[in-house]
């Protein structure tokens, strides 16, 4: 491989722009561009989002909560279409000042109360209910611990390798080498939990097992990046299984339809207001997966 005849600033500026599919939405500064106010539902909850991975969190544990009975959890989820720039709305940017999604509001109280982040969304959620983090000290921590993993561990399999192998312009064989190495360590961190236990937390389904199965079982199931050839995910069986057996739970496929907006028409719901949006295509969509 060729040494890259690129030396670095002194000081760096953004003076061209930094090409790739999302180069119209990049930015060296935070803020909002436009006005423009949020549209709000009738329900408590108001979810401002889209169908990746880190949106996904947060609409499985949503149905979830919802098939457990927990109407409280009733939302409203809205479209937040990243490349046309709607994260850098006013009235987004009031909910999330880091302009990403997804964004919740929770109008229940007497005070809306914004939360952001996709962690700290189903934390906040799963505190609201009651259920899916346990409440023991030990459990807790682990579920926790889990779950921080896949905040900290995600942006490497995302905005590293996913970002130079499918999106950037130009292939550079170091960035991708060397993202890949990581992401393949991380999911033999995985595979090796998934030997101790049937949860990634231990013995019970939690927002630990929420917040992976967007990125990792996605990335086993071949839905990211065209990459599991790439990346030989048939030596992770256990994180295979593991995967598998929470696609086959309704809401994890209620969950992933909300706010999508690519794949087969039949697994999108662009915008999801009442349980009844599933209704007239719920057969075929459960069906259809992907």
């Amino acid at each position: 491989m060729a040494e890259s005849e690129y030396t670095p600033p002194k000081v760096w500026t953004w003076n061209k722009p930094s090409g790739g599919q999302f180069a119209s939405i990049n930015r060296p500064v935070a803020g909002a561009t436009h006005e423009k106010a949020l549209p709000v539902g009738r329900h408590p909850l108001q979810l401002y989002s889209l169908g990746t991975p880190n949106g996904v969190k947060v609409t499985i544990l949503l149905e979830e909560l919802l098939a457990l009975g927990h109407t409280g959890a009733e939302y409203d989820a809205w479209l937040i279409r990243i490349a046309e720039g709607d994260q850098f709305g006013s009235g987004f940017v009031a909910v999330n000042p880091n302009s990403k999604i997804p964004a919740l509001l929770d109008r229940s109280g007497p005070q809306p109360i914004r939360v952001f982040e996709s962690g700290s969304i189903l934390v906040y959620l799963a505190e609201k209910f009651g259920t899916f983090l346990p409440s023991a000290t030990a459990a807790r921590a682990e579920c926790l611990s889990w779950l921080f993993w896949q905040v900290g561990s995600a942006p490497y399999l995302g905005g590293g390798f996913g970002h130079f192998y499918a999106y950037a312009p130009t292939k550079i064989e170091y960035a991708i080498d060397r993202f890949a190495m990581e992401t393949k360590r991380q999911l033999d961190v995985l595979e090796r939990r998934l030997t101790e236990s049937r949860y990634i937390a231990g013995p019970e389904y939690t927002i630990a097992d929420m917040a992976i199965f967007p990125w990792y079982g996605g990335l086993v199931l071949g839905w990211l990046y065209g990459a599991a050839e790439f990346l030989s995910v048939h030596e992770y069986p256990k994180l295979q299984r593991w995967a598998q057996e929470l696609y086959e739970r309704p809401a994890v496929r209620r969950g992933r339809m909300v706010n999508r907006t690519s794949g087969e028409p039949s697994s999108q719901l662009h915008e999801r207001h009442d349980a009844r949006d599933f209704d007239t295509r719920t057969e075929d969509k459960l069906s259809a997966g992907r």
